[in-house]
Formats: structure tokens, sequence, C-alpha cells
């Protein structure tokens, strides 16, 4: 026998439940609500362009990009204005054999000019390390192409689960609901004397459990509806409203297809393969070391002086420059940069395979999923004929409370993995046209 206290527990917490529930649908359904209805084609053009993410792989790039100015600034003039005051202890002086001293500068003079340094020829090193840095500016652009679809991976999912959380929402909804019409059934066959008061105990329980996984469910909307705000760079607590999607990216591919389209498409494997080729201009430009540098200098001079005849003097100086000796400096650097042009070599074959089994998991996955929502479709058709039928032997005194409890479990559940099968072969979609390398936001922008 339950205590009385339990059962007035009980019928407590389920009452404060109720009022929770209908408060919460008055917020919903009766205040004006200021929900932001969001597409999935708007919300990608949103992320795309102002995303965190994009604007942090635009910034690096910039930087990136303001090195190749540096690297070609050598191939440019380099012009120096200077000017100084001299102090001098003694006035300089010559001595011209017997006679006496004779003063050839002043004790403290000025002097001034300008003069230009050009790099004539060095052998090809610095147009290599130029092209170098204008292939790693290459290869960023294409990182931050893949960070761009990576952010609209990322929603996408995030938004999927948005929608697949509404679905869930409604069959919790949906299964109060049930309760509570199995709560009336019960009840009225306790009054009627034809069934003892633990079936109308077990029926509360019941639909007090079924609530709680609607708050809980709710809860969860609201989690993942902050997370499309803070992809979207927006407040964590403003309302969305996400509307199906409209567009269905074509993946009827064979896997075949799919591996030559990530060889083809994949930003990380091209990135790969551009800093590989950037790796050997940089070797290249190492070994121009051992190659002299031809410049030319040349400038105008002012000095005052008044012991000169030309105070003020132009000069041209053509000149060669050469390291001899730089303590194994340079063929270390040769040798360093062989060992990383092999590690980037060894990389790139595991970039590869890498990404073959990221294209075959996800080209499984979805044809998983195509099969799933067959049969959870089936289910919840034969779900819902049993829930019917056990209801209706309940109410005919042939089936049990539990039949009927079991059938309405069941039948929540049939949804629950229904609506999962249909956003599995969804996800699996997106993630089938990030792992062949296609532009995300363009497969889901298309209008069909």
């Amino acid at each position: 026998m339950i205590p009385s206290g339990v059962n007035s527990c009980n019928r407590l917490s389920g009452t404060v439940l109720q009022l929770l529930l209908i408060v919460h649908a008055f917020l919903l359904f009766v205040l004006p609500s200021n929900a932001l209805s969001l597409t999935l084609e708007e919300g990608l053009e949103i992320v795309s362009e102002r995303g965190r993410d994009i604007k942090i792989s635009e910034a690096e790039e910039d930087v990136v990009r303001e090195g190749v100015q540096l690297t070609r600034s050598p191939l440019l003039p380099q012009v120096d204005l200077y000017a100084h005051q001299t102090w001098l202890r003694y006035r300089p002086e010559a001595l011209f054999g017997a006679f006496e001293a004779i003063p050839i500068s002043e004790k403290d003079f000025l002097t001034y000019g300008f003069r230009v340094n050009q790099l004539v020829y060095d052998f090809g090193r610095t147009y290599s390390m130029l092209r170098a840095s204008r292939l790693g500016l290459r290869e960023k652009k294409l990182d931050t192409l893949r960070v761009r679809n990576l952010v609209a991976l990322n929603f996408t999912l995030a938004y999927l689960d948005l929608l697949e959380t509404g679905k869930f929402l409604t069959v919790a909804q949906n299964e109060v609901k049930r309760f509570e019409a199995h709560l009336n059934d019960t009840r009225v066959m306790y009054e009627e004397g034809l069934i003892t008061r633990n079936d109308l105990l077990q029926a509360e329980v019941m639909l007090s459990d079924a609530r709680q996984r609607l708050l809980t469910t709710e809860n969860l909307r609201a989690m993942r509806a902050s997370r499309i705000n803070s992809l979207l760079v927006k407040p964590l607590n403003e309302e969305v409203s996400p509307e199906e999607i409209s567009v269905r990216p074509y993946t009827e591919m064979s896997l075949e297809v799919a591996w030559e389209s990530a060889v083809r498409l994949r930003p990380e494997l091209k990135g790969l393969l551009t800093r590989i080729r950037a790796k050997k201009e940089e070797l290249k430009a190492t070994k121009a070391r051992f190659y002299p540098d031809i410049y030319l200098s040349g400038g105008y001079e002012y000095q005052e002086n008044r012991y000169m005849v030309y105070e003020g003097n132009w000069s041209l100086l053509a000149g060669v420059k050469i390291n001899l000796f730089s303590g194994g400096a340079t063929r270390a650097r040769i040798r360093r940069g062989g060992a990383e042009l092999k590690t980037l070599s060894l990389t790139e074959e595991k970039l590869r395979d890498n990404i073959m089994l990221e294209v075959k998991k996800a080209y499984l996955q979805l044809q998983s999923a195509a099969k799933k929502v067959g049969v959870t479709s089936e289910a919840v058709a034969q779900a819902e004929e049993n829930q019917r039928l056990q209801r209706l032997r309940y109410r005919e005194g042939v089936g049990t409370a539990t039949d009927v409890i079991d059938a309405v479990t069941l039948m929540s559940r049939a949804e629950t993995n229904y609506w999962s099968a249909v956003y599995d072969i969804k996800r699996a979609e997106a993630g089938l046209l990030h792992a062949i390398g296609e532009d995300i936001t363009g497969a889901y922008g298309k209008k069909r």
C-alpha cells in the first residue's frame, strides 16, 4: 500500500509541471513572438561572410599578403637619406715635404646626402623567395576556403540539429497528450470500479515523466538555438524559428566519382601541394646563397668644407658581394629544406589516404541513413496501430494499463527514431558534400 504522503507529493509534482507547461505555452503562443525566421540558405550566407572563424582566417591572409610585399622589396631600389654633424678634436691637416702642415678639412662640419642601392642580380634567390611567398599566399587563400566550407558544414549540422529537436519537441508534446488521454481513461474506469488505484497512480507517474521529458527537450532546443545564434554572431537568447530545408543537394554519385571529386576539389590537398611547390622555391633560393650578389649604389653627398674644391659630389658604385663562409649555415639550410620537402611529400600521401577514408565513411553513412528512413517509417505506422489497439483493448477491459503504457512509449520511440533517421540522411548529405570538397553554401543555395 502506497502512503498518502507519497500520493500527495506525486499530485503536487504533477500540478507544478502542469502549471509550468501552461506558462510555457502561454509565452509561446499568446504573447507576441519576435522569433527570427531563418532559412538554411540565409544562415549559410551570413556565416560564410561574417563568421568569426572566417574573419580570423581573412586577417591571417592579410598578414601573409604583406609578407609577399616584404619579399618583393629587395627587387626595388633602396633609398637612404642621411645627415650628420661632425665634431673633431683636431683639425685634419697634411704634411707636404718640409713645408708646414696644411689644413684639408674643417674641425666641425655638416654632411648630408642620399644614396640609392639597387640589387642587379643574385642568381634568382630573390625571385625564388618571391614565388615561394606568392605560393604561400595562395595556400592561405585555400585554407580560408577550407575554413569557410567547414564553417558552412558546422552551421548546416547545427541547423539540422535544431530542426530535429523541433520534431522531438512535437513527439514529446504528443506523448504528454497520449498519457493525458490514458489518464482520463484510467480515471473514468477507476471511478466505475473497473480497475484498482494502482493503475491510476501508474498513469499519473507516467504522465509526470512525460512532462519532464518535454521540459528536457525544450531546454535542449533552447541550447541548440543559442548555438545557431553564436554561429550567426547574434545574442544567444534571441529566439530562432528555422524553416525546413527547401533544397536537396545532389549526392547521387558512385564512390569512385566521389573520390575523384575529393582529389580535385579538397582545399586541404591543393593547399599541401601548393606548400610543396613553395618549399621547392625556398630550396632554390637557399642554394643561390653560394653565388654572389651584383649591385649598384649611387647618390649625392654634400660636406661643408671650405678647403675642398667641390663640397658637393655625385657618386656611382658597381660592386660584387659574396659570402665565403657562414659556418656551414647554408648547407645546413639546404639539408633541412630537403628533409622538410620529404616530410611534406609523405604528409601529402597520408592526407590523400585520409581524405579517401573520410569520403568512404560519409558515403556509407548516407547509404545507411537512406535505408533507416524506410524501416523507421514502417515502424511508426505499426506502433500507431498497436497503440490504437491497446487503448481499445484497455477500454474494453481486455488489456492492461501496462500494455497501453508500453504502446505509448513504443510510439514515442518509433517517432523519435523516424525523425532521427530523416535528419541523419540530411546530415550525411552535408557530410558527403564536405568530404568531396563541394562548396556547401553554393550547394544549398541552388534553386531547383
